[in-house]
């Protein structure tokens, strides 16, 4: 893959920490709520459950991002 490439998996993997880190934190102040407009209301656990999984997803989105930044480093010009 080429600089590009790296560059677009980095950009992607930003946005994924952003939306789901920003879902998180709105969850933490309000319980009611339904993060990412009630995408996320059918994961068993309650609120729990749907915190549980916006912390994953936020992880997954620094180390998509993290890896494309490596990547990017070593890649040829």
């Amino acid at each position: 893959m080429h600089k590009g490439g790296y560059v677009a998996l980095q950009i992607l993997g930003m946005v994924i920490t952003i939306v789901f880190a920003q879902a998180a934190i709105r969850s933490l102040f309000d319980h009611t709520s339904a993060p990412l407009w009630g995408a996320l209301d059918g994961i068993p656990g309650g609120w729990g459950g749907r915190l549980v999984v916006l912390l994953l997803l936020t992880a997954v989105g620094v180390v998509l991002a993290g890896w494309a930044h490596d990547r990017q480093k070593k890649a040829p010009r």
